[in-house]
């Protein structure tokens, strides 16, 4: 366990031991939870912003949404047609 101090840019060194015993690097991503009058460290096993973009993540383009979006408008109009009339 290790003490840091708090410099005047709002930055915190994580000790050596305790990057050692949670395999903190360069470059991980940790998170902040805060938990009544406590702060708590977790490290993020992968990046959070990389999660999140995977649900924001385009699968097709533009043009083969368009095209698809015709295709099933297309179908709809023809089964209002083709539908027995009152």
């Amino acid at each position: 366990m290790g003490i840091a101090k708090v410099t005047r840019n709002y930055q915190v060194t994580i000790p050596k031991d305790v990057r050692r015993i949670y395999g903190i690097t360069e470059g991980d991503t940790l998170l902040f939870a805060i938990e009544g009058e406590n702060v708590h460290l977790l490290k993020m096993k992968e990046d959070i912003i990389d999660k999140a973009f995977g649900s924001w993540a385009i699968k097709e383009t533009g043009v083969e949404y368009v095209k698809r979006i015709r295709k099933e408008w297309g179908k709809r109009e023809q089964r209002i047609w083709s539908s027995p009339r009152q």
